[in-house]
């Protein structure tokens, strides 16, 4: 199995370049992949295949399907979180997944749609440097809470296609024990739940940790930071977000209709796994 890996502010990646769909991706597979001791490590894996070769009708690319047009992009981004769930969105996933293409060379660089669970996402970038994404409008679904280390910690929900609970606190986000799980009620989020904490900074600035269902904490979570914009933004308005996460920078951009995520997507090696390993 050839693999690439990469990452977007740290959020880390297992590239499968696999465009006629003939890998039967199992979630104890996925899980080896991520596997941070025993196998290559990673929060997820980007699955790389051609949208033609999805079986959109037969739920292939979740409840999504042929209705929001998926079959328009050439490429279709099968992530899975690092437990081999399979997940609706990765906005830092979809910034590698584009750069991945450019690099390969199965796309050039410019603007174009890349097929997601969450339906297309518009990516633009050049041969080289950070990307952006129309991460689509985000949905406000009002206020929820979670529990840490027996603290309620109260917030708003947000979707990105995928469910968000952005928490603002009033001290440093590194303070925070995000080694087990913050708690939630299934029946606000039966599909489980990212949730984000963040502390404002300055004007339009904050910084961010998130725990991610699935994966646990990671270094960044790209839809998760435009989550936390959203729920800082509150009724301001449009503008521009600098989100700090613990893998670098981000920035996000609101404007009313639909928003934007913008930042570096790196690769840093390729290989493949051993014959049998998997």
């Amino acid at each position: 199995m050839r693999f690439v890996k990469g990452h977007g502010t740290e959020n880390d990646f297992v590239i499968l370049p696999d465009p006629d769909g003939a890998l039967d991706l199992t979630p104890e597979a996925v899980a080896r992949l991520c596997d941070r001791r025993a196998g290559i490590g990673a929060d997820g894996v980007l699955r790389v295949v051609r949208t033609k070769a999805m079986d959109l009708d037969a739920g292939d690319a979740g409840d999504v399907g042929g209705a929001q047009g998926l079959d328009g992009a050439e490429w279709f981004m099968d992530y899975r979180n690092a437990d081999g769930s399979v997940a609706e969105m990765c906005g830092n996933g979809t910034r590698v997944f584009a750069r991945y293409l450019v690099d390969a060379g199965l796309a050039a660089p410019g603007e174009w749609d890349i097929a997601t669970r969450a339906g297309l996402k518009r990516v633009t970038l050049g041969a080289s440097g950070d990307v952006s994404v129309d991460m689509g409008a985000p949905v406000a679904l009002g206020p929820g809470e979670a529990s840490l280390a027996g603290a309620v910690f109260r917030g708003e929900r947000v979707s990105m296609g995928n469910p968000h609970l952005a928490c603002r606190i009033d001290r440093p986000v590194a303070a925070l024990d995000l080694t087990r799980a913050p708690d939630f009620d299934p029946a606000v989020f039966p599909e489980g739940v990212n949730v984000e904490f963040y502390r404002l900074l300055a004007d339009r600035h904050l910084e961010m940790r998130v725990f991610e269902r699935g994966s646990g904490e990671t270094r960044s979570c790209g839809t998760g930071t435009v989550a936390a914009a959203v729920a800082a933004a509150g009724a301001a308005g449009p503008g521009e977000w600098t989100v700090d996460v613990p893998g670098g920078r981000l920035t996000v951009v609101l404007d009313g209709r639909t928003s934007h995520l913008r930042g570096p997507a790196v690769l840093v090696a390729e290989g493949e796994t051993r014959p049998g390993w998997i």
